[in-house]
């Protein structure tokens, strides 16, 4: 399998994975705090890498230390902010302008890959991108203009709008990973100082705002979103980056809305109809006119 094949397959993946976690966090919003259920998620991630990468941490800890500014740079976008204001925004707005929101990750990533890399941005990538962005509002408003013009935003709208600037920054600085971290070496020590950078404010959390219950709900949820949602998703994502680009990589994260819909459709009862299939094969046409030759 040639590595273009692999970074789209694994970009597709991670977004796969986000997907279910966006579905679990609309249906959790009221259950867990949103700081306690970003800290336990990283630190159930922390846990479960430690056994495969801390002892080659340790060794590279030189490495680690020479380039710590850097990592912790990089911790406190992907990890500490980027989740937590998502959760928090989660409280104050609706999932529609979530998702109306979150078009803006690839569009800060294709601009950021412009001014730092000097990326050319082709006609041809600007028309995908702008029919990728026509099949998401498709599909956000089930094709009404109206309902476009009514949605009404709030303050957890304007944190979404944050979260997505510090994950597109993310994605920049994964490219910019010194070849000497390894990907194991990497993730390990994002993870632990981007959850360290976390507990003031989770403790902050727990003692005067909200505690984290830990009933069975509570401890399937962060064993999900700690694994699969922050572990699996981020490593295949770093490497997609690494793979085939941030430009394209980003491209792929359009995809959320149609996972969403198809993962809504199967576990939560909710309908696909024509609009949802029409949007879905706006976003695809897009995606294939951005990454043609």
């Amino acid at each position: 399998m040639s590595n273009p094949t692999k970074g789209v397959l694994f970009a597709l993946f991670a977004t796969l994975l986000w997907s279910v976690n966006m579905v679990i966090a609309s249906g959790i919003k009221d259950h867990i705090p949103p700081i306690g259920l970003a800290f336990w998620r990283w630190t159930i991630a922390c846990l479960v890498l430690a056994p495969f990468a801390l002892k080659s941490t340790i060794k590279n800890f030189t490495i680690v230390k020479k380039h710590l500014r850097y990592l912790v740079f990089t911790a406190v976008l992907g990890i500490t902010i980027f989740n937590t204001l998502i959760y928090i925004a989660g409280k104050t707005t609706s999932a529609v302008n979530l998702s109306l929101i979150a078009i803006s990750i690839p569009l800060f990533i294709v601009a950021i890959s412009r001014i730092i890399f000097k990326e050319t941005v082709s006609n041809l990538k600007i028309i995908g991108i702008v029919t990728i962005i026509t099949g998401v509002l498709v599909l956000i408003t089930k094709g009404s203009l109206q309902a476009l013009l009514k949605i009404n935003f709030t303050i957890g709208d304007l944190l979404m709008l944050v979260a997505c600037f510090f994950f597109a920054y993310y994605t920049i600085l994964v490219r910019k990973k010194p070849p000497e971290l390894t990907p194991k070496v990497f993730l390990f020590s994002v993870f632990v100082i981007g959850t360290l950078l976390l507990f003031p404010f989770y403790l902050c959390e727990h003692l005067f705002y909200k505690k984290v219950v830990f009933d069975t709900k509570t401890i399937l949820i962060t064993t999900y979103v700690g694994l699969f949602a922050s572990l699996v998703s981020f490593y295949l994502w770093n490497e997609a980056i690494r793979l085939i680009g941030t430009s394209k990589t980003a491209l792929i994260y359009y995809l959320i809305p149609i996972f969403s819909g198809i993962l809504a459709y199967f576990f939560l009862n909710q309908a696909i109809g024509l609009i949802q299939i029409i949007s879905m094969g706006i976003i695809v046409s897009g995606l294939l006119i951005t990454n043609k030759k």
